[in-house]
């Protein structure tokens, strides 16, 4: 206990706290002043043993109440105010509630964000709950692990007591602080007009279309091309929506909507012409001009009136998710994707289980999890979309004409039938493996 000094600890077991992993407390996602202060309290290790229970619990959270996550900022948010929590609640079962430092900006600004992306409180508050649950079970597990049996019961009957009585307290403030800040924006006129665009893009909307556009400051019976806009870096909602403005204008834009949803994601509006003109800007250069600021944007099909409006914007949600699941099977980030490019892998991955199902049934031994299958399926994707080009497949991978022909000739012998007889399927098939990697690979028991 030589970095707590010599002061003795109001419970000393919570000294002997460590984390089952490495935890690099200089990472930690909470200010650096509350982990320095904890650290000063009760010693290094119980701290990176709270970051890491932390972790844990905020997984369990968005997995519980799936609205406090919706983007890997908003969930990195999410990290940072329970960190905190979880390091008061260290200072509570150390020094007493008295000792708690105060409710501070980090979890001040996860419930602003709660509010401003529309979440109820009743959410909010059931996300408290699943998070006291869980940090609960694990202080108790500790202290059955770390205490003298002959004193366990107490202690552990006074550990859930004043953990009851912490989270109240904090349910308290976070109520307070919900009902403050939902005042205030519900005043706004940012919130004004999100909650005309949530109308809109609503399947019942029945919002005056003259009235919503001068609301709006946007001509909704123009075409539309949406774009969804993130970040998983620290950029700032204004430098999301710059991006997004610059990238709408190279698209043709006359006129833009921007409508913030949540910490480092955006939805956005562009009146463009229906034929296409006006555009300054290509795909390359606008990948390029997202990628230097570390942002990805996913653009919905130009349609035109309210209708399109929402068609547009389901289109580019539909991309944005495609990226996402790209991402997690380890594929380089595209920065912009037009849904008319991805719309089939898109819509069929709208249900990953059947998605999956199709692959491996059509796939065979070639949906197999190694390189060599890997790099047969790659090579016969590129066949059939080349019209069976050798020269073009080799020039695209990259490696000999020789290369190509052995294995795709491989690849037919591992399907066990030739290409013609279900070609569609096939190439399908192939599609969704090489966008989606181990999401389709794999059954979803296989995937946890």
């Amino acid at each position: 206990m030589t970095e707590t000094g010599q002061r003795r600890l109001r419970r000393a077991w919570i000294a002997r706290l460590g984390p089952q992993s490495e935890v690099d407390v200089d990472r930690a996602a909470c200010p650096r002043a509350i982990v320095e202060d904890a650290v000063a309290l009760v010693g290094a290790d119980p701290v990176r043993w709270a970051i890491e229970l932390s972790s844990v619990v905020v997984r369990r959270i968005v997995d519980e109440v799936p609205a406090l996550g919706g983007s890997p900022a908003a969930v990195e948010m999410l990290r940072r105010g329970n960190e905190v929590t979880t390091l008061r609640a260290l200072f509570a079962l150390v020094e007493g509630p008295a000792a708690v430092p105060p409710v501070g900006e980090a979890i001040l600004e996860s419930i602003r964000q709660f509010v401003h992306r529309a979440v109820p409180l009743e959410q909010v508050l059931h996300g408290v709950r699943v998070g006291h649950a869980a940090t609960t079970e694990a202080f108790l597990r500790a202290c059955t692990e770390l205490v003298d049996p002959e004193v366990a019961v107490d202690e552990v009957t006074a550990i859930s007591r004043e953990l009851f009585a912490y989270v109240d307290d904090l349910s308290d403030a976070m109520i307070r602080a919900y009902l403050v800040e939902h005042e205030v924006w519900t005043t706004n006129a940012a919130a004004a007009r999100a909650d005309i665009v949530r109308s809109l893009l609503s399947d019942a909307a029945t919002a005056d279309v003259g009235e919503a556009s001068r609301a709006l400051g946007y001509d909704l019976r123009r075409t539309h091309e949406a774009v969804v806009v993130w970040s998983d870096s620290p950029n700032g909602s204004s430098t999301l929506q710059a991006a997004a403005i610059e990238v709408l204008r190279a698209r043709g834009a006359t006129t833009t909507l921007v409508v913030p949803v949540a910490s480092g994601r955006l939805w956005a509006w562009a009146t463009v012409p229906p034929d296409g003109t006006r555009r300054t800007g290509s795909w390359e250069s606008i990948a390029e001009t997202l990628s230097r600021q570390q942002i990805q944007a996913a653009f919905g099909t130009p349609v035109a009136g309210v209708a399109g409006f929402r068609r547009s914007h389901r289109e580019a949600e539909r991309g944005e998710r495609l990226e996402r699941l790209r991402r997690e099977a380890g594929r380089v980030p595209r920065h912009a994707t037009a849904y008319a490019d991805v719309a089939v892998v898109a819509l069929l991955a709208t249900d990953l289980d059947a998605a999956g199902d199709f692959v491996r049934r059509e796939l065979g031994g070639l949906s197999a999890r190694s390189a060599t299958m890997e790099a047969l399926r790659t090579t016969l994707y590129h066949y059939i979309g080349a019209e069976r080009s050798l020269v073009e497949v080799a020039q695209r991978l990259h490696v000999a004409r020789g290369t190509v022909t052995y294995r795709v000739k491989r690849a037919q012998e591992v399907l066990g039938h030739d290409l013609d007889d279900r070609r569609f399927a096939v190439h399908t098939a192939l599609a969704l493996a090489e966008e989606l990697g181990d999401a389709v690979l794999l059954p979803r028991d296989a995937r946890q």
